[in-house]
């Protein structure tokens, strides 16, 4: 098939029955938004190459685009894949500057790395803040200070002296790795008694990378890596469940990715994941009323405050809502407005529209 498609010249343009959101998606392919991945792809129509939302390639025309729901479309309409952002692979490949970071931090976990260190090593520190930012929703000195202050937790548990650890961890004082330490942990590094780490690990979903987290207990965190609080919601992790992050699997991960697999193949409509999800007593009844809207259906957050038996408290029910920390299983995108409107989702309307499409709760 592949020979057949690079061998056309002229290929076919069958008219797309709704173009209403096409400026739309023309303006989400110049900002390069990687919150519309999945939502269509674009057909070039001048050099017959189709594309995803965040592709780096020089951007084509208004008039010289067609717009089509997904690969599959382009595909049929006679569109070859473009080979800069491949949208028939993953789209969380590593750009050589992560690459270069990622492989100094592997080497000396517990070395600073500042701009110039980079700098030296070849690496752009501008693009590597924007990669960061891009994949795992925080800046790599942000990511890599939190591995530092993990593996210093290690260190502390087993006995080493907050002074030496705090030195051998690349702070200049005592006082700097407390501050930081209490950021991060909510606790002191000589009174920390963090229990078993929370793992971490990132997966590719047609909507974009996301990240999955669990405990020994079950899973306590799902998102998309350029949600917005992502950052926030790591650290609030540790704080509450007293404990660090480090990057790797369980077997509750691990469900979590074959569930979510199953998901968006159409092959699943409910969950059987164990969670572990710290909140507030109110904020656990909140996303225990999630769970019970239907597969294909939406609620108003004044059906969801009626739920819990606060109906005056629905600005509340809002905000708890948008606090849930696994996305998808703990369906807070099926929460919509009173008249019917997509209001807030972390991880961006777009994909809250997407993923209600894909259940068939709304259509167009």
């Amino acid at each position: 098939m592949a020979a057949t498609l690079e061998s056309m010249t002229a290929p076919p343009r069958p008219a797309r029955p709704d173009a209403s959101r096409d400026d739309e998606f023309y303006d989400a392919l110049l900002r390069r938004d990687p919150a519309y991945l999945g939502s269509f792809v674009v057909g070039v129509k001048t050099t017959g190459i189709c594309c995803i939302s965040t592709c780096r390639a020089r951007k084509p025309k208004r008039e010289n685009v067609a717009f089509y729901p997904g690969l599959k479309d382009a595909l049929a309409a006679g569109y070859r894949p473009c080979k800069v952002c491949r949208p028939a692979e993953p789209a969380s490949e590593l750009i050589e500057d992560a690459r270069i970071a990622l492989d100094a931090v592997r080497a000396e976990p517990k070395r600073r790395l500042t701009d110039a260190d980079l700098r030296a090593l070849g690496v752009r520190p501008q693009a590597l803040r924007a990669w960061f930012k891009a994949h795992y929703g925080m800046t790599f000195q942000a990511y890599h200070r939190m591995l530092r202050i993990n593996l210093a937790a290690q260190e502390l548990q087993s006995g080493k002296p907050a002074t030496e650890t705090a030195l051998d961890s690349g702070y200049d004082s005592l006082s700097g790795f407390g501050y930081a330490y209490l950021k991060l942990r909510g606790a002191a590094p000589t009174r920390d008694d963090a229990s078993s780490p929370i793992v971490m690990e990132r997966f590719d979903t047609p909507l974009g990378p996301m990240f999955a987290a669990a405990t020994e207990r079950g899973l306590c965190l799902l998102e998309f890596t350029d949600r917005r609080m992502l950052e926030t919601e790591l650290r609030d992790l540790q704080k509450r469940l007293k404990t660090t992050i480090a990057y790797g699997s369980n077997r509750h991960t691990e469900q979590a990715q074959r569930e979510l697999g199953d998901y968006f193949r159409g092959e699943r409509t409910a969950f059987t994941l164990a969670l572990d999800a710290p909140g507030t007593e109110f904020q656990r009844r909140v996303w225990d009323a999630l769970q019970t809207i239907p597969y294909g259906c939406t609620a108003s957050y004044a059906e969801q405050a009626q739920r819990i038996g606060k109906p005056s408290a629905v600005r509340a029910v809002a905000r708890a809502n948008g606090m849930n920390r696994i996305a998808i299983v703990i369906p807070c995108h099926r929460v919509i407005g009173k008249d019917g409107a997509l209001t807030g989702y972390g991880g961006g309307l777009e994909r809250k529209r997407w993923l209600l499409q894909h259940e068939g709760a709304i259509t167009g």
